[in-house]
C-alpha cells in the first residue's frame, strides 16, 4: 500500500474527534440505519440466503487455496481473448505500469492525458489518482459518490457510499464551488434536490466520457474459466468508462477470481442484496478481452490491459487465520451494523478499506508497524454483528483477536517472500506484563487465594480508575466492584462439607 492515507493518528485520537462533529454522526447515524434496513428486507426474501452465503464462502476458500492455478488460467484465457495482462507486486509497480500505458496511447507533448475512471477501491489502494497527477495526467472519477470526493479534496469513508458523511447541502456547496475548475460548471442556482444533483454531474461527466481515450476500471470478479471482467456498478457511468475509450485498464487484485462462470451465480444474488439491497444490480457488464471491437464495425475499446495486484496479499493468505479477509466482495454490509464505524465514519480508519473489513484487511495488507495499523485490530467492540451480515461468513472477531495478539505479542509474518519478526507495538508492555503476572499467579492456587483475600479486604479501597498506561481503558468504562468474598470462599462455606 501508498502512504495515500498513511500520516493519520491512531484510531482512538481519530474517533475522538470524529464523534465530536454531530453533523457527521447524524448523517452516518441515518444512511447506515436506512442501508441496513433495506438490507434485512431484501435478506429476508430469500430461502435459501444461509446455503447462499455457504456456497459463496466454499467458492471462495477453494480459489484462494488454488490461486496460482487460476490466476495462470486467467492470464491465459485474457490473452486468448486478446487482452494484455500485466503483474503487479506492489503500489508502486502497478502505477508505474498504468502510467506508462496512458502515455503510449499518444497525444502531442503540449497535450495533457486525460482518463476516466469507474469506482475501483484497487486504485484508490495504491494511490493511483495521485501517482497520475504527478505523471501529469488527468484522472476523472465517474461515480456520482467518487465524484462528490474528487470535488471536495476529501477521502472516501464508505465502501459502497464513499460520500456517506455528505448531506444535500454540503454536496450542493461542492458541486457550485469545484465543478467549473474541473470542466463544466453546476448550473446557476442549483439546489439539494437529489435529481438537481445527479442531473448537473451527468452534465458534467458527459463531456468526460465523450473525450477520454483512456479508461480506468476495477473489477468486482475475474472469471478464470473464460477471462471475463464483470463489474457491479447503479449509474450506468461503468457501462460509459468500459464501451466508449479506445483503451480499457483494469487495475484488479488477485482474490477477484473465481473459477467458472457458473461460480458468478451464488455473488449475481447475494451482493446487490448485501450492498444495495437489490434484488438485481441496475448495470452488471461483463467483457472478455476486446470483445466486439475486434471487428472493422465493432463497439468498445481497442486495447485491453489487466493489471493483477499483488500488494501485499500474498502475504495475506499465507496467514491461516487472516487469509478469510481475502474473501471480502466489498459489499459494505460490515458497516452498516457496526456501532463504532456509525458513531466515527470512514476516515478514522485511516484507509481506502474503513469499518470492520478495513480493520483486519489494513493492518494485514499494510502490515502493522505504522501506529493507526497497530491500533486498527482495537476499533471494534467484537460484538459479531459484522459477521452475521457478511454474505461470505468472514469470521471478521476472529480475525480481529488474533491481530490484537499479533500487535501485542510481535511475531513472524511473512514480508516478500522472507519469514522475519515485527518488533512488539508500542503502548503494549503493560498489557503484556500484567498477562504475564496474571499467568504467574493462576499457575500458583496459593497466591491466588492469597490475592483474592487481599482484594475482598480492600475492596472499599477501589479506585474508579486505574493509574498510569491503565487509565485509558478507564477513560470509557468504570473499574469492577471487588466482591466481599471470592467463589472459592463461598463454595468453600455453602458447599465445601457435603462436597
Amino acid at each position: 500500500m501508498t502512504g495515500t492515507f498513511m500520516g493519520m493518528p491512531a484510531f482512538p485520537d481519530a474517533a475522538r474527534e470524529a464523534v465530536r462533529d454531530r453533523v457527521l454522526r447524524a448523517n452516518l447515524r441515518h444512511a447506515t440505519h436506512t442501508i441496513r434496513d433495506k438490507r434485512t428486507r431484501a435478506v429476508a426474501e430469500m430461502a435459501d440466503w444461509d446455503r447462499l452465503r455457504a456456497a459463496g464462502k466454499a467458492v471462495k476458500d477453494h480459489t484462494l487455496r488454488h490461486l496460482d492455478r487460476y490466476l495462470i488460467q486467467l492470464e491465459e484465457a485474457v490473452t486468448a481473448a486478446g487482452g494484455t495482462v500485466h503483474w503487479a507486486a506492489d503500489a508502486d509497480e502497478a502505477n508505474r505500469i498504468v502510467i506508462a500505458l496512458v502515455r503510449a496511447t499518444g497525444g502531442s507533448d503540449t497535450e495533457r492525458h486525460e482518463v476516466v475512471k469507474v469506482k475501483s477501491m484497487a486504485t484508490q489502494e495504491i494511490g493511483l489518482n495521485e501517482a497520475l497527477e504527478a505523471a501529469g495526467i488527468a484522472a476523472y472519477e465517474t461515480d456520482l459518490a467518487e465524484l462528490i470526493v474528487q470535488l471536495g479534496h476529501d477521502r472516501p469513508s464508505h465502501i459502497l457510499v464513499p460520500a456517506i458523511h455528505r448531506n444535500r447541502a454540503e454536496i450542493r456547496d461542492v458541486f457550485a464551488a469545484e465543478m467549473g475548475h474541473w470542466g463544466r460548471p453546476a448550473p446557476d442556482g442549483l439546489g439539494d434536490d437529489p435529481r438537481e444533483l445527479a442531473e448537473a454531474a451527468r452534465l458534467h461527466l458527459r463531456e468526460k466520457f465523450l473525450r477520454a481515450k483512456v479508461a480506468v476500471s476495477g473489477a468486482n470478479f475475474m472469471v478464470a474459466e473464460t477471462g471475463t471482467m464483470v463489474v457491479f456498478e447503479s449509474e450506468g457511468n461503468g457501462r460509459m468508462c468500459l464501451t466508449l475509450p479506445e483503451t480499457l485498464i483494469s487495475v484488479v487484485g488477485i482474490e477477484k477470481v473465481v473459477p467458472t462462470f457458473r461460480d458468478l451465480e451464488i455473488f449475481l444474488q447475494t451482493l446487490p442484496r448485501s450492498s444495495t439491497a437489490e434484488r438485481m444490480n441496475p448495470y452488471t457488464t461483463m467483457w472478455t478481452g476486446l470483445g466486439p471491437s475486434k471487428g472493422a464495425d465493432g463497439d468498445g475499446p481497442s486495447a485491453f490491459h489487466l493489471v493483477l495486484l499483488d500488494n501485499g496479499r500474498t502475504d495475506t493468505l499465507a496467514d491461516p487465520v487472516g487469509r478469510q479477509a481475502l474473501r471480502c466482495i466489498r459489499c459494505s454490509a460490515c458497516l452498516n451494523v457496526c456501532p463504532v464505524y456509525e458513531r466515527v465514519g470512514g476516515h478514522a480508519y485511516g484507509s481506502v478499506y474503513p469499518g470492520p473489513i478495513g480493520a483486519i484487511l489494513g493492518p494485514q495488507l499494510r502490515g502493522t508497524g505504522s501506529e493507526i495499523d497497530a491500533s486498527l485490530p482495537y476499533a471494534s467492540t467484537l460484538c459479531g454483528a459484522c459477521y452475521e451480515v457478511c454474505p461470505v461468513a468472514i469470521d471478521i472477531p476472529e480475525v480481529l483477536v488474533h491481530l490484537r495478539e499479533r500487535v501485542a505479542q510481535g511475531g513472524p509474518v511473512t514480508r516478500e517472500g522472507i519469514r522475519v519478526r515485527i518488533r512488539p507495538a508500542r503502548g503494549h508492555t503493560a498489557e503484556r506484563a500484567a498477562m504475564r503476572a496474571a499467568r504467574l499467579l493462576l499457575e500458583h492456587p496459593g497466591a491466588l487465594r492469597a490475592g483474592e483475600r487481599l482484594l475482598a479486604r480492600a475492596r472499599r479501597l477501589r479506585p474508579r480508575r486505574l493509574p498510569g498506561p491503565g487509565r485509558a481503558w478507564t477513560d470509557s468504562r468504570e473499574l469492577p466492584e471487588f466482591p466481599a468474598e471470592s467463589f472459592r470462599t463461598w463454595w468453600d462455606r455453602e458447599r465445601g462439607e457435603r462436597a
